[in-house]
């Protein structure tokens, strides 16, 4: 409980522990098989970020089996047992009941040493931050909903959402890195707020190093936001300085309720060139610098320019 993290570890003996965690939503996009794959990869996430890999899953369905056709489950399932073989796990099994809104997930057992556990806590002053997927999935899923995204809009974030963390775990575990998190519904900021809540750092953004999805400016300053964000900002604002220098989209933006996005790292300064550049050689094409952890001001967030 010393952390805000979404998994929970139990070590079993001196040289393995266990990590498990829950997660299941309704629908983000309207293909079937695209949304069983996001929903795995959102839940397979926890443990990537912990520094563990899934083991097992199991299976959780709430489905309106009286109004929806069961073709539409089995390819939901198809999806997410698909990314399941992809992250090298085993589905076990799992519990189905009846409900008027769709929903699935996974409950997921992962593998770690417990010597190599990473939580949101712990960064360092001096510490790079670095991004490994571009932010902006909450409006585009809204676009989507309103019928307002365009093929190539719902494709672009139906990969990005779809892309397994396993890949960046497996490279940031050889750097110097001192915290992990993903970056899920609270948002950007709201997850960066985590990393310094009760720390002895704060964190400095620069705005400007943030990868975007493509458009999703433009649909923010056409109001496309969910409900979530303002419910993030207004919990975080008082963790923040400097906000009033960026654009209230922009912000919008930094807050906006992510599925299945990418991790958080907090890395040695002087090694977190090198983790984006063998980041993005292994595909990971968005990762990014973002910011630095600082001794002053502790527990802040201060939104600046690079080198401001």
């Amino acid at each position: 409980m010393d952390s805000f993290d979404d998994a929970a570890v139990y070590r079993l003996r001196d040289d393995l522990a266990i990590i498990q965690t829950v997660d299941f939503f309704t629908p983000v996009v309207d293909d079937p098989y695209s949304f069983g794959q996001i929903a795995a990869a959102n839940a397979m996430s926890d443990i990537y970020a912990m520094g563990g890999e899934p083991l097992t899953a199991m299976n959780i369905i709430c489905f309106p089996v009286k109004t929806m056709d069961i073709s539409v489950l089995q390819e939901v399932l198809r999806g997410g047992l698909d990314k399941i073989n992809e992250a090298g796990a085993l589905l076990v099994g799992g519990h189905s009941v009846e409900d008027n809104e769709f929903k699935y997930g996974l409950s997921v057992t992962g593998t770690v040493h417990p010597g190599r556990v990473f939580t949101n806590r712990g960064a360092r002053p001096g510490d790079a931050l670095v991004l490994t997927k571009p932010i902006g999935t909450g409006i585009i899923n809204t676009a989507i909903k309103g019928n307002l995204a365009d093929e190539d809009m719902i494709k672009r974030v139906t990969a990005i959402m779809s892309t397994l963390n396993r890949k960046a775990k497996e490279i940031f575990l050889g750097f110097d890195v001192s915290a992990c998190t993903d970056v899920t519904g609270f948002g950007l900021l709201g997850h960066a707020c985590e990393m310094i809540e009760d720390q002895d750092v704060g964190l400095r953004i620069y705005p400007e190093r943030i990868p975007l999805i493509d458009k999703v400016m433009d649909l923010a300053g056409m109001g496309i936001v969910p409900a979530g964000t303002l419910r993030n900002l207004n919990f975080r604002k008082e963790y923040l300085t400097g906000a009033e220098k960026v654009e209230p989209v922009f912000m919008d933006i930094l807050f906006d309720p992510q599925t299945s996005g990418g991790l958080l790292i907090a890395v040695k300064s002087e090694e977190a060139e090198l983790l984006v550049t063998d980041l993005r050689g292994r595909g990971i094409k968005d990762a990014s610098i973002i910011g630095q952890f600082v001794e002053e001001p502790r527990g802040k967030i201060v939104i600046t320019p690079f080198g401001g």
